[in-house]
């Protein structure tokens, strides 16, 4: 049995308590920030604590009316597996996943293991002794390595790796250890090759540690060639990006307690995954069908889902929504323009471009072949609010068109500069309300997170949704869409006029010239605008015979 917690790991000398001499417990010699437990009723499960104030001493553990835990200084002799009985690698389910488990450490010189049964509950335990200390992060992440190098995976409930594997060192504080349950308590044996238990003494199961740390050489060059090997390395996490990652664990450890939480949930659980997914476990960035599984595999192992979650029949496609929703959001991947994430990658790749120019270069890529499709179907609208309207209709967001549209825009496409237009003053508070209510309007995008798809800047840490971020709709007229009809209707009948006449004079020889040079531009989507105008303005371009559009006979 685990627990996790964000508090400091202590280094204080293990020497402040009354030792007993006991050759078991001295097996165990780091005692801070040790964990405990009530005896629970049989088939109940156990409360874990954890007790800061002082050490644990051998006398608490030798009175036997609490159960309890330790967890690892900076260095340690030994390392533990924990298999739950509801385990796909329990001997129960596969009697041969332990062996293939044992098998892949032979790489770094462990060849000997002790196993017991964890609890009453069925768990197993395997302790792996070695004579010569090593550091505890460079050691579990080499075991987390080997382990999945054969193809199996740590995670809670499946198998689980005291000391637990941290690919990322926060600036501040270092993080606490996961604590695991000592041995040969209530209902822990020593298992036979049958996986049976057998009765068990502290003296016994000194003897067999003592046999398998004499048999088991690891080194620290061993290690770091492992991790030199298969490039596994700890990433430096600055102190805010520490404490929002630990607000997220908060919330999203204690799972479900209530109907009605399933969206808070789903959200904290892809802000964490998408922006430290890859810090935790030490793999590249989560995106797209990497990312939504392992929203629901988090989801559905967290506690209450099963008794709570009214979604769990969907629980796929709310994962994909909320993937999508932060993918497009302000957030980003920790350490993705710093040097940070350097270790997490080959030396030798290639630079690839950043998130932001992916993101802009597929969204203009979408509004080309938006307006594309509508050209050929003949049926890209001429006014303003009706074309970003059929745009939206590609599933392209109203920020996104907001923020290309050069590409689409009438205003950009044609300049209205034949003659001046004399449009009546107007009050300033008038003009910012406009403004606020265009940019409004343009930023009505749908998106569970209702923020433009790009990155903080470099120096800044991703930090938690506002209470802002959840609006995600606007109402607007047609008339709002755009600053320039906004002043115009504000402005009155005259200003509606003088627009009306600069359309009209769309047609002297300015304009003509500009769709003249799209049509001699050889760009598909410029030559259709201008095939479009022409048809609609005939006799004023000269078009090429390849332009002609085929004849109806």
């Amino acid at each position: 049995m685990s627990e996790a917690t964000s508090s400091s790991r202590s280094e204080r000398s293990p020497s402040l308590y009354i030792e007993e001499s006991n050759p078991f417990l001295a097996l165990f010699p780091h005692r801070f920030d040790y964990i405990w437990a009530p005896v629970p009723l049989p088939g109940h499960p156990v409360e874990w604590q954890t007790e800061t104030r002082h050490p644990l001493s051998d006398r608490m553990i030798e009175q036997g009316n609490c159960l309890y835990g330790v967890r690892f200084g900076k260095e340690t002799n030994y390392a533990m597996l924990d298999i739950d009985i509801n385990s796909t690698y329990h001997p129960k389910r596969d009697p041969f996943a332990i062996r293939r488990i044992l098998e892949s450490f032979e790489e770094f010189g462990i060849t000997h293991s002790l196993i017991i049964s964890s609890s009453y509950s069925g768990g197993i335990h395997i302790y792996l002794p070695f004579a010569q200390a090593q550091k505890c992060g460079s050691l579990a992440m080499a075991i987390e390595t080997l382990v999945e190098l054969k193809g199996f995976k740590v995670a809670p409930g499946q198998l689980e790796i005291f000391p637990d594997p941290k690919p990322y060192i926060a600036n501040s504080t270092p993080q606490l250890y996961n604590g695991h349950r000592l041995p040969l308590q209530s209902g822990s044996y020593l298992l036979n090759g049958d996986w049976e238990p057998s009765y068990s003494s502290q003296a016994e199961f000194v003897r067999r540690w003592k046999f398998c740390q004499e048999h088991n050489e690891v080194t620290n060059a061993a290690i770091q060639q492992i991790l030199k090997t298969y490039r596994r390395r700890q990433c430096r996490v600055s102190a805010k990006a520490t404490k929002f990652l630990h607000d997220l664990h908060t919330e999203i450890e204690q799972g479900w307690s209530d109907h009605g939480q399933t969206n808070r949930l789903l959200g904290r659980i892809a802000l964490r995954e998408y922006i430290f997914g890859h810090i935790l476990a030490g793999v590249a960035p989560l995106e797209g069908v990497d990312l939504v599984q392992q929203i629901v595999k988090v989801a559905t192992a967290l506690p209450g889902y099963g008794e709570w979650c009214r979604h769990q029949h969907e629980i796929h496609k709310r994962a994909e929504e909320w993937a999508r929703s932060i993918e497009r959001s302000r957030y980003f991947h920790y350490g993705s323009k710093s040097s940070t994430l350097s270790t997490l990658q080959p030396a030798d790749e290639e630079e690839q471009p950043t998130w932001n120019e992916q993101q802009s270069l597929t969204a203009r890529e979408k509004i080309r072949g938006a307006i594309a499709d509508l050209l050929s179907k003949g049926t890209l609208p001429s006014q303003i609010t009706e074309r970003f309207n059929a745009l939206t209709e590609y599933h392209i967001s109203g920020s996104t068109l907001y923020r290309h549209r050069d590409l689409w825009h009438p205003a950009h496409l044609i300049e209205p500069t034949i003659g001046p237009v004399e449009i009546p003053p107007v009050p300033p508070q008038l003009w910012d309300s406009n403004r606020a209510q265009e940019e409004k309007c343009a930023r009505a995008a749908t998106s569970l997170l209702a923020k433009d798809g790009c990155n903080k800047p470099q120096d800044n840490v991703s930090s938690d949704l506002d209470s802002s971020s959840q609006e995600i709709g606007c109402n607007f007229t047609p008339e709002q869409l755009s600053i320039f009809e906004l002043v115009q209707e504000a402005a009155g009948q005259e200003a509606i006029a003088n627009q009306k006449r600069i359309r009209l004079e769309g047609q002297q020889q300015r304009h003509i010239e500009r769709m003249q040079g799209y049509l001699d531009s050889g760009d598909p989507i410029l030559v259709a605008e201008a095939i479009a105008w022409a048809q609609l303005n005939p006799g004023v371009l000269t078009i090429p015979p390849s332009n002609l559009p085929p004849s109806s006979c």
